[in-house]
């Protein structure tokens, strides 16, 4: 399956990523395909920038377009967040709740 990966870039940008490859990893080993586009956007965009972070988020919501699932990774949900699991519910693709328990993740 395309997962589309949904988590907090904004606040802590460095850790954030850091996260966002470690749930990409997680979702590749479980044998599906990650979607993860702000790691991918965010090598030649500036997230700091607000015209490029709204071209990246759009761009993203085209992938979102391509994956069969979103999990969503953080209970704390951001502004940018809120755009794609708005634009999934809309379009019918499943939003998931991922709960990380014992070093796995989890979904609900």
């Amino acid at each position: 399956m395309n997962i589309f990966i949904c988590s907090k870039l904004r606040g802590d940008i460095k850790r954030n990523t850091e996260r966002a490859k470690q749930f990409s990893r997680e979702v590749l080993m479980q044998g599906h395909i990650p979607f993860t586009p702000h790691i991918y956007f965010t090598l030649f965009l500036d997230e700091l920038n607000e015209e490029e972070r709204n071209q990246g988020i759009n761009a993203g919501l085209e992938w979102l377009k391509l994956c069969d699932e979103m999990w969503v990774f953080d209970e704390e949900i951001s502004e940018g967040m809120q755009k794609e699991i708005d634009y999934a519910i809309k379009n019918n693709i499943k939003v998931k709740e991922v709960v990380k328990k014992d070093g796995k993740i989890k979904r609900t």
